[in-house]
Parts: C-alpha cells; sequence; structure tokens
C-alpha cells in the first residue's frame, strides 16, 4: 500500500464529513493505493457513527474504536501502529489544519527524496493574545529545559516514510508527545511553514495545555531536579551568611532579627520546599506509571 492517513476522532461530528471528502480527493491526486485510518478516541458524538457511514461505502477506510478517551496522541499513535502505507499521514480533521497539506508535504518528498518526515509550523501563531503568548511560552520553556529542541509552533499534521515510523513508534513512553518524540527520532526532517485554521472551539482547555506543558518537560528533562540541587545549595549558602550576620548583631551590636523576619522565613523556605517536593513528586508519579507497563489505549473494536 502506497499511503496511509490517520486521524484521531473526540467531538469532530461537525467536520468529518468534508474532511473525509477533501483528504480523499487529496490522496487521489497521489495514488489510488490508500487508506484513511479514523480512531474514535471516545468521542461522546456521534462522531463514530459518522465514521461508520463513511466505511459502509468506502473499503478504503478504516476505524479504531477506543474504549474510552485515552488522549489524543496516544489514538493517533494507536492508529498509526495499524498503518500498512509506505508513507503515513497524520492529520487532525477538525479542518484547522487544511487536508491539501498532504499534497504539499508530498511535493516535498518529490523534491527532496532523501528526506524521512515533512511536517509544518505555523508562520503566525493561530488564536488570540493569551493563546499565542501561552504557546510562546510553552516552546521556549521546553527548549530551554530540553537537551532535544523542537521547532516553535509545530503542528501535527506531518507525512513520513516507514522507515521513520517503525523508529517512531520502538518510544514506549507511557505521556507519548510527538514532537519530543520526532526530535528524539532523528532522521531527515524538514519542516515548512504553513498557516493554521482557526476554530472558535477547542478541547484543549487551560487545564489541558497547563498539564501537557508539565507532562512534555518532565518527560524530556531532568533539568528541573538538577535546578533544585543549586537552590538547595545557594539557600544553605545564603543560610550561613545570614546566620553568621546575626550572630555579629547578636554578640557585638547588642541586637538581633525580629520576630516578623523570622516568620517571613519560615513561611519562605516552607513554601519553597513544598514545591520542590511537588516537582519531585511529579517525576516519581511519572516513574510510577511507566513501570506499571499498562497499554496506553484499549482498543474495543476495529472496523477493517
Amino acid at each position: 500500500m502506497k499511503l496511509s492517513i490517520v486521524t484521531s476522532l473526540f467531538y469532530s461530528e461537525p467536520y468529518i464529513i468534508e474532511f473525509y471528502e477533501r483528504i480523499k480527493k487529496c490522496a487521489l491526486e497521489i495514488t489510488d493505493d490508500y487508506e484513511i485510518i479514523f480512531v474514535n478516541d471516545g468521542s461522546p458524538d456521534n462522531s463514530l457513527k459518522k465514521a461508520l457511514n463513511i466505511k459502509s461505502g468506502d473499503n478504503k477506510v478504516k476505524i479504531i474504536d477506543l474504549s474510552r478517551n485515552f488522549g489524543h496522541h496516544s489514538a493517533l499513535l494507536t492508529g498509526i501502529r495499524y498503518t500498512k502505507g509506505d508513507y503515513i499521514y497524520v492529520v487532525d480533521c477538525d479542518l484547522e489544519e487544511p487536508p491539501e497539506f498532504l499534497n504539499m508535504f508530498w511535493n516535498e518528498f518529490i523534491k527532496n527524496p532523501e528526506i524521512d518526515l515533512v511536517y509544518g509550523i505555523q508562520e503566525k501563531r493561530k488564536g488570540g493574545f493569551f493563546e499565542s503568548k501561552f504557546a510562546g511560552f510553552y516552546f521556549n520553556i521546553f527548549n530551554f529545559l530540553s537537551d532535544n529542541k523542537i521547532q516553535k509552533n509545530t503542528i501535527m499534521a506531518r507525512l513520513m516514510t516507514r522507515n521513520f515510523m517503525i523508529s517512531f513508534i520502538k518510544y514506549k513512553e507511557y505521556h507519548f508527545v510527538f514532537s519530543g518524540v520526532t526530535a528524539l527520532t532523528g532522521f531527515r526532517q524538514l519542516a515548512i511553514p504553513v498557516k493554521k485554521g482557526h476554530k472558535k472551539s477547542t478541547t484543549y482547555t487551560l487545564r489541558r495545555k497547563i498539564s501537557m506543558l508539565l507532562n512534555s518537560i518532565t518527560s524530556f528533562s531532568a533539568k528541573p531536579l538538577i535546578y533544585i540541587s543549586y537552590l538547595g545549595f545557594i539557600i544553605f549558602f545564603i543560610s550561613v551568611i545570614f546566620i553568621l550576620v546575626t550572630l555579629y548583631q547578636t554578640l557585638f551590636l547588642g541586637s538581633g532579627i525580629g520576630w516578623p523576619s523570622i516568620f517571613v522565613s519560615i513561611w519562605f523556605l516552607g513554601g519553597l520546599t513544598i514545591f520542590c517536593i511537588g516537582i519531585v513528586g511529579i517525576y516519581i508519579s511519572k516513574i510510577f506509571e511507566q513501570v506499571k507497563n499498562r497499554p496506553f489505549t484499549i482498543i474495543k473494536k476495529i472496523y477493517d
């Protein structure tokens, strides 16, 4: 099989039919030997029903129905594992990423046959002021803390060779982050600027975005733990100076540190200690989840 197309379904009912029609047209411009894989990530709307209606009239469509919602990246990774194509195109079906990116990426493969992955980066970050600033903060803090740098403003849409895909899915991380694992996998990669659309609503709430930031950092960097040790040394050094100053003022000047200063010091150091323990706790929780070796998704049924 020449081409596999993978997308996930979660509150995708308004977009799935248009997505299918457009992505099918794009695929036919490349080859008639293709498959479209819909991964239903526990979508509570009628996304699965609409996907089944599409499949009833097209035997090139495959549907993987997960037992519940496992998360965007996990669902897509599940779909990738079931592909048969020499080339695998991963894209969101909400039409923010136009299906026509497939043809754009394919043309880059034709011009650069030595590359193994083509993905898009936004020329201008979509969304309002807060969303664009949070995204900038996400990429900046990730690249600051991680030794594996990623391109800013990457999108999900990407076209990869099977050779790249085989290496990509070897990573068994419970909390899978596409952009980070892409950087770890290596090979010859090409990022091209694209324009991404914007819809009014999104399933990525502020809570999910913060969770994704923490997950990405703790999955790809141990620097926060190292910085905690640095912070401990700095506090120890300052406290020694503080003790010497206090002793000097008490013994030679007849004055000492007042109660308010002691209270402030206790609250500051107590809060800082709890914060550092919290960071260590996040890493321990990730180790706990990883060593249990639970499957990152459960497939309820495959319609093939």
